[in-house]
């Protein structure tokens, strides 16, 4: 029996400049009807780019050279290329027979379209039946992805939902016709782990309800091997392994696969240095041998700064003549400490007020109530025109690195920014040199300068706002979200990276995150909040290991885990 899909040769370039980079060299892969097909790697290995060449949409504005053959059999007598198919037959087969749901749900749903109709539109093209009709099956698939009130999400905009509910009417619209194939470009990379879960088992429970194939890829290794019949490991679009879950796991023959499965905080102790990629496919390493061990730091008893009885929320609207605006709350009487040097975790589910908690201790967000003293001072309560003689030592590590840099300014402009503002550099040499000595602090190159933002990697850019916040050595540093968008190789050399300069300079730190993993690896204590209230406290081993709240407990029983051999 022929597979669903068969993959042949496929090379795929983009055009740079005068020349063009390769992407994918030829690849050779199937998947057979009714399979789950694991698709591995880091940032920039082609897993995407082979998804987005199955339904031909790459972006015609690279200038792609594509070579190959792209099989499609769905139960006819003579299999189609895809590649060679004209659009207009192509429209018919996107939705109807293979479906996608995209990593970023925002960006793949129309802001200016109310989320059912967008899932009743793809009913009316594919299946040809009336408004009334597609609304009244649209609100059956999105009670079927657990949307909770359909009818009213219905009309509400993509804005108006959280990520685990617009990544469910992606999945809704994508599956809604019955495809043969479902393809899912990191279905979940932003989502905390309950979600993550619910997502997860929606898929494959849709899989064995209508025998689907599904092309599943991540950079998430856990996650796929929960779930995964088959694995293949891209790198540098080059097929490095293929096999079957869970062997490819237990006994990887690959070095790349084998320091994919190392590179993982899950894997290592607190305070161990997590391995690289290259430490595996360097001729002159032994990758076999074990990563050195730093002793913890100590961990001081002095607090550094203590969050009393605070309240935070956002003013929803004023009604005609009321006298007083109301406030929908976010965070409720939360109170706890940070000790100097210490690194604070913080994790929650999306909404339960991480973000605003570590935005209001920079001032921010203006407090409700309550109060962040630090150095004797009540940061609730200061001026905002005093706020700027404390911004050098408060900083913010954004979740987004390339939204948080100026795409007009390059990289050297954006790290001396700061330096010049808060008067740490007097001359525009000195600056310069400043900066180029933090870019090699930071593992890149003093060459880099003068490059822009778009020119750097997910990873890079992620060092770049990573040494922008603390080019000015801050006492404490807020990092929201800061490697939750990374894969694993990259993600170990940024941790490695906060390890290394927080051992340098001495900082104290609020690390938000939704990876379980990454805080057990990295912080001394952790705090959980649920809805804005906090539910459990204490050293972080402690609360992994023996969790007393039943909200801590679900999270940490939502956390993929990878059975390795390693």
């Amino acid at each position: 029996m022929p597979p669903l899909l068969s993959i042949e040769n496929l090379r795929i370039r983009f055009a740079e400049g005068s020349s063009s980079v390769p992407a994918v060299h030829s690849l050779s892969l199937s998947i057979e009807a009714g399979a789950f097909l694991g698709l591995v790697g880091e940032s920039g290995s082609g897993k995407s780019v082979t998804a987005l060449s199955i339904l031909q949409l790459l972006p015609q504005s690279a200038a792609v050279q594509i070579t190959g053959k792209i099989f499609f059999y769905d139960g006819q007598k003579d299999p189609v290329d895809l590649l060679s198919l004209p659009n207009p037959i192509m429209n018919t087969l996107r939705g109807k027979r293979i479906g996608m749901v995209f990593q970023e749900p925002m960006t793949a749903l129309n802001p200016l379209l109310p989320a059912g109709e967008q899932i009743a539109e793809v009913l009316q093209k594919h299946k040809s039946i009336s408004r009334s009709a597609a609304q009244q099956e649209t609100l059956k698939w999105m009670e079927r992805v657990q949307l909770p009130d359909p009818a009213a999400l219905y009309h509400r905009y993509p804005h108006q939902l959280s990520g685990g509910q617009k990544q469910r009417i992606l999945i809704a619209a994508a599956i809604c016709c019955g495809p043969n194939l479902l393809i899912c470009d990191e279905p979940t990379t932003a989502l905390d782990v309950t979600v993550q879960k619910e997502i997860m088992e929606l898929i494959r429970e849709e899989q064995k309800r209508t025998g689907m194939a599904v092309l599943f890829i991540s950079h998430d290794l856990a996650l796929v091997s929960q779930y995964a019949d088959q694995v293949a490991v891209l790198y540098k679009g080059e097929l490095m392994e293929l096999g079957n879950n869970p062997v490819i796991f237990q006994k990887p023959a690959h070095p790349y696969t084998q320091a994919l499965i190392a590179c993982r905080p899950a894997a290592h102790r607190k305070g161990q240095r997590l391995p690289l990629v290259s430490d595996f496919l360097s001729p002159n390493t032994n990758s076999q041998t074990p990563t050195p061990s730093s002793t913890p730091l100590p961990l001081a008893k002095e607090k550094f700064l203590e969050v009393d009885s605070l309240d935070l929320g956002y003013a929803t609207h004023k009604n005609w003549g009321a006298s007083k605006t109301t406030f929908h709350r976010v965070v409720r009487s939360v109170s706890f400490d940070i000790r100097k040097g210490e690194m604070l975790g913080l994790v929650g589910e999306s909404g339960s007020g991480k973000s605003t908690l570590g935005r209001a201790m920079l001032g921010l967000i203006k407090p409700l109530g309550g109060s962040i003293w630090y150095q004797q001072t009540n940061l609730a309560k200061i001026a905002a025109n005093k706020w700027p003689l404390k911004r050098n030592q408060l900083q913010l590590v954004f979740q987004d690195p390339y939204a948080s840099l100026n795409p007009r300014m390059t990289i050297g402009e954006a790290i001396g920014e700061p330096l010049r503002i808060h008067g740490k550099v007097k001359h525009k040499s000195d600056e310069k040199k400043q900066v180029q000595d933090w870019l090699e602090r930071v593992q890149l190159n003093r060459a880099h300068y003068n490059r822009y933002p778009h020119e750097f990697s997910g990873g890079q850019r992620q060092r770049i706002v990573i040494a922008r916040a603390l080019a000015l050595e801050p006492s404490f540093v807020v990092c929201d979200e800061s490697v939750s968008a990374l894969d694993v190789s990259i993600q170990a050399q940024v941790l490695n990276l906060l390890n290394d300069l927080r051992r340098a300079l001495g900082f104290t730190c609020l690390f938000i995150s939704h990876d379980l993993s990454v805080v057990r690896y990295l912080c001394d204590r952790m705090i959980v909040l649920k809805e804005g209230q906090l539910v459990e406290a204490g050293p972080t081993e402690q609360v992994c290991t023996a969790p007393q709240d039943p909200y801590t407990q679900n999270l940490l029983q939502a956390i993929p885990q990878l059975e390795s051999g390693m």
